[in-house]
Order: structure tokens, then C-alpha cells, then sequence
């Protein structure tokens, strides 16, 4: 048996929890340089707000309706998703994390214990100590546990659990879930079960299977096996290393100031050396990558990039970050306006078996005991505490974020306030 936890409306419940006063009113979040909407409160739903709508063409419908706004809030919402993580974890001896708001709780060696009272207590649990509300959907499989859990908040909202306990839930679950909505689906593959008359997930399981595997695929194959209560879909309860690490940002604003570039390309390198060192990996190549406006037709575009063989594969912030503005040097042509920029390190392998250059005799021992400080320094006192001088501190490259809410849980100078 599998639970599917998924918290509603994630980030809105991020920004509200902290502020009170805003519940039951309207509230969107928007994307990195406040660009687009990419979560709404059931309220803003309500309202008509389209996911994925530029926030400018918004602006009257906001204001017209008191919609609240926020910029993007990652370091709040990550840190609130590893609290609502760890909850979770205490509950299942597996818990495998599907994404920065949802998580496969494994139940399967739970025989005795009631699971549908094990779903309340769940998200009782959440809500009280960390403050977010959940929707828990229990079932046979992965794939009916995720559409136990949209059922739940279509069809159970109340009490926010849906345990396809039996016969008669499952076919109640199953008969009201159209096919489109089953995981894995998607339009496409939902159009051709619909052009074969084929209209709800209960429909499906009439389908043969090899009708399953010769249109969609395996991947149709097991979730035709998994809406027949046969897990097929493997489980990752650690997460495999990253085979590369991408750092990228769009700048605050267009700009052909090279100082500000390199500040930018600075901290993305240190970025991915951090990740890289996280999970204890080196990385052989390291790619950088400049890009234009392709909407503002009236620019000229120029999006140059260059990728750089490591003499020796490396973790090290300062190499990675050497290697990064060289690649600058390379591409960078003036007369362009700037709108992004990024460094991939690739060809990644684990440290501890590193293959060293033959003509490398430079000791790292020093290197490596220097970076293992800053990294714990950095991790107790906040990001970017200590870094290398080129990464400077004033961030001329920082996204927009007009609307921006206090990291509460993470600095301690955003604390919240409580007057008495």
C-alpha cells in the first residue's frame, strides 16, 4: 500500500502561514522576475486566474479584485518542504520525496495498522506542527494513490483522506477519474483513449494489455497493471546523484555591463560547486552559456556558448569559477543586451575515485579542508556568508522581486515580529 501526500497549494500556504490575516483572500505567486503566475490560492482560482498568465496582464484583475501578490519565496518554501518532509518520515519506515511538495509515503509492511485513521492522523500531524495543510489519497499502488488523492480533494474535501480501502471505494474512485487526469497520461495519450470510447480510468481496465503496450508504450503497460492494483512503478526512497548541475538566472534587468556578468557567472560556478561537493562529486567539463532577448525583435540576438574540458576534474569553487569567466572571455561580444546566463558541469563522478592528470602535483589537501569549512559556515550561517571576492556581495545581477516576503524560518534578521 502506498500514501500519496501532497500539500495544497503549496506555496500560497507557505506565504499565509506567516500571515493570517490573509487567509480566505485571493493570493497568486509569481515566477523568478516576477514574470508569470505559477500558484494560485483556491480563491484566485475562483477568480478566473489562469496559471502560467504574464502577472502584467494581470495587473488590473489584481487590483480590481485585491488579489495579494508574492515574488517567488524559494528559501522559504524549501525549508517549509523539508519540515513537512520530515514530519512525514516518522510516520512510514520508507518515504520516498516526489517533489518539493509531495511525497510516497511506503505502507506496505503497515499490516496491522489502520491505515485510513493512520491518513487523518497524518495530516492532522502537518497541520498542527507545521502549519500546512495536506490532502492524503491511500491506495494499492503509486498511480491509484496519486488519484486517490485528487479524489480526495474533489470529492472528499472535508475530510481531506481517501482510502480506496475496498471493491467499492476503488470503483467509485476510479469511475470518477476521467482519463486524462490519470498520472501519466496526459492529453495526448488521453485523446486516443477517448477516440476508442474508452472515457474514465474504470473504462481502461477493460483495455488488453497488449492493446496498452502497442499504443502507449510500457509506460502504458505498467500503469495498466498499476490501475489493476500491481505495483510496477519502481520506488527511489534516496536520491540518485545528479549527472549534471545547471545554475542559471535571468538578469533583474537587460544589460551589456560585463562587471555584471561576471558577477552572475561567478555565483552560478560557486553554485554548482557547492552541489557538487553535496553529493560528494567532481565534474570533467564545465559549460557556459550567454543568452539574449528573443522577443525583443528590435535587439540583435547573439545566445554564444562554450564548453571547457577541467585539466582536472574537480569540485573546487575557485577552479570551477576560473573556468567559467575564461569561457567568458571566449564569448563575450559587446554591443548586446544580456538577458541570461549559466553554467553547466557535466561528466560527473564520484570523488572518492577520482583519476588524477599525471602532471598535477599541486596538493589539495589544504583545498579541501578550506572548502569543507566554508561549506559548513555557509550552512549554519546562511548562504553566501563567506564566498570568493569576484562573487562580490552586492548581487547587480539579482532577479526582480518587487514582491517579496520575508525568509522567516532561515535568517535571522526576517524573523517574524510578535508585538504583545
Amino acid at each position: 500500500m502506498f500514501a500519496l501526500v501532497d500539500c495544497n497549494n503549496f506555496y500560497p500556504s507557505c506565504e499565509r502561514l506567516f500571515r493570517p490575516e490573509l487567509r480566505n483572500r485571493p493570493l497568486v505567486v509569481l515566477s523568478n522576475n516576477d514574470g508569470c503566475v505559477i500558484a494560485r490560492s483556491d480563491e484566485a482560482k475562483m477568480l478566473g486566474i489562469v496559471m502560467g498568465t504574464p502577472a502584467y496582464m494581470n495587473n488590473a484583475h489584481f487590483k480590481k479584485n485585491k488579489v495579494v501578490v508574492f515574488s517567488s519565496n524559494y528559501t522559504l518554501y524549501g525549508d517549509m518542504s523539508d519540515r513537512v518532509m520530515k514530519t512525514l518520515s516518522s510516520f512510514v519506515p520508507r518515504l520516498e520525496i516526489y517533489s518539493i511538495d509531495e511525497a510516497f509515503l511506503d505502507m506496505g509492511d503497515m499490516v496491522y495498522a489502520d491505515l485510513g485513521d493512520l491518513g487523518l492522523r497524518i495530516r492532522h500531524s502537518v497541520m498542527q506542527d507545521i502549519g500546512i495543510p495536506v490532502t492524503v489519497g491511500i491506495a494499492a499502488t503509486k498511480t491509484l494513490a496519486k488519484m486517490a488523492n485528487r479524489h480526495a480533494k474533489k470529492a472528499h474535501r472535508s475530510a481531506g483522506v481517501f482510502y480506496a480501502a475496498n471493491a467499492h471505494l476503488l470503483d467509485e474512485m476510479l469511475r470518477a477519474t476521467k482519463v486524462e487526469d490519470i498520472w501519466g497520461i496526459g492529453k495526448q495519450y488521453g485523446t486516443l483513449l477517448r477516440s476508442k470510447g474508452f472515457d474514465t480510468a474504470f473504462d481502461v481496465l477493460k483495455v488488453p494489455e497488449e492493446w496498452m503496450r502497442t499504443n502507449l508504450t510500457v509506460v502504458g503497460q505498467r500503469l495498466w497493471n498499476e490501475l489493476k492494483g500491481i505495483p510496477a512503478i519502481e520506488s527511489e526512497y534516496e536520491q540518485p546523484g545528479k549527472k549534471n548541475i545547471c545554475t542559471s538566472r535571468s538578469f533583474g534587468k537587460l544589460t551589456a555591463d560585463r562587471t555584471i556578468i561576471e558577477e552572475a557567472l561567478a555565483n552560478h560556478a560557486a553554485g554548482c560547486a557547492e552541489k557538487l561537493r553535496r553529493q560528494q562529486s567532481v565534474c570533467s567539463s564545465i559549460h557556459v552559456f550567454l543568452k539574449t532577448n528573443v522577443h525583443r525583435v528590435e535587439h540583435r540576438q547573439y545566445m554564444p556558448s562554450i564548453t571547457l574540458q577541467c585539466e582536472n576534474a574537480t569540485n573546487y569553487t575557485g577552479e570551477i569559477i576560473a573556468y567559467a569567466l575564461k569561457a567568458l572571455d571566449i564569448i563575450y561580444r559587446q554591443g548586446f543586451l544580456f538577458m541570461k546566463c549559466g553554467v553547466i558541469v557535466s561528466g560527473l563522478a564520484a570523488d572518492n575515485v577520482l583519476q588524477k592528470n599525471l602532471f598535477d602535483h599541486k596538493d589539495r589537501s589544504q583545498g579541501k579542508k578550506a572548502l569543507a569549512a566554508l561549506d559548513k559556515i555557509n550552512k549554519s550561517m546562511g548562504e553566501g556568508t563567506v564566498r570568493m571576492a569576484v562573487q562580490r556581495f552586492e548581487k547587480r545581477y539579482a532577479l526582480r522581486a518587487d514582491h517579496l516576503s520575508n525568509r522567516y524560518t532561515t535568517h535571522i534578521d526576517e524573523i517574524l515580529n510578535v508585538q504583545l
